[in-house]
């Protein structure tokens, strides 16, 4: 199994490569951004071309996002998330009426910066009762729009306050330590077909399961090529994006984050993401500093 990493190396020098088992060969390109700028047939051509091993000693894999990259979100695409939303909602309808809805719900989740990845922490707002991860298959999509592989999301959110009004969603969903994406990117070439793929959630407190969950992206009540289409209309992305689909893996209410619990999760054929839990965004941005 290969994956598509942004790393830094022992000088501090970021690069792109390729990593396969412990072999990790570089990419003729100078940044994510720019890898997503060329067609997903030269994006595999490049693999194919990647120049010699590297040492590992000392690197440090990165998020997979940089420049202009975003990543945005699709909501209520699985019944589960329509049913979690009304649970929390004081206007259920709203949840109801999306889910059967021609056009998708989309929403901007994170600049390329604010993302954290695997081993960093993400965090529950200091001002929100209940917060929740949000395990969600991601597509890592060129500047055009092609899907050139898939990582693992996080999407955490905070129920109760989007749970008091609709109008509140960006305050739920955009803030410091809400965005954790895998460093590992599976090529799309390699992933035969994203709609059967399993998904599982766990949360971890004091090293003891206090929540788990399984999923299938067959269970998705939208085609990824919609949602990419709805979210390139009268939009750019000259730096590609990520574009995460949706949840269908919602701890109950009441049975939200703590700090100093840990998320794992796991997707089939894609990879797993690993997240300890923080009050507030301090250390989240103490960590995003150390990274520079």
């Amino acid at each position: 199994m290969s994956h598509l990493v942004r790393f830094a190396d022992g000088t501090g020098s970021v690069r792109v490569g390729l990593l396969t088992g412990e072999q990790l060969r570089p990419l003729a390109v100078a940044s994510m951004s720019d890898l997503l700028r060329h067609p997903v047939a030269e994006i595999r051509e490049l693999t194919e071309t990647a120049g010699d091993p590297v040492p590992t000693a000392g690197i440090r894999l990165l998020p997979p996002l940089d420049g202009r990259m975003e990543v945005w979100a699709a909501g209520v695409t699985y019944l589960r998330s329509e049913e979690a939303r009304r649970e929390e909602s004081a206007d259920q309808d709203v949840y109801a009426r999306v889910y059967r809805a021609k056009r998708p719900e989309l929403f901007f989740k994170s600049a390329a910066w604010r993302v954290v990845t695997d081993g960093e922490p993400i965090a529950v707002r200091a001002d929100s009762a209940d917060d929740v991860p949000e395990p969600e298959l991601g597509l890592l999509l060129t500047a055009t729009g092609e899907t050139a592989g898939y990582v693992v999301v996080d999407d955490v959110s905070s129920r109760s306050i989007e749970g008091e009004n609709p109008l509140y969603l960006p305050q739920a969903k955009i803030y410091t330590g809400s965005c954790a994406v895998s460093a590992r990117v599976r090529p799309a070439w390699e992933v035969p077909d994203p709609l059967s793929l399993g998904l599982r959630l766990r949360i971890l407190r004091d090293g003891r399961e206090v929540f788990a969950g399984e999923a299938n992206t067959a269970q998705l009540n939208r085609e990824p090529a919609e949602l990419v289409e709805y979210l390139w209309r009268d939009n750019d992305f000259p730096d590609g994006a990520v574009l995460s689909t949706g949840t269908s893996i919602v701890p109950e209410l009441g049975r939200g984050l703590r700090a100093g619990d840990v998320v794992e999760i796991e997707i089939d054929e894609v990879g797993s993401l690993r997240s300890p839990v923080v009050l507030g965004a301090g250390e989240v941005r103490r960590v995003l500093a150390a990274r520079g």
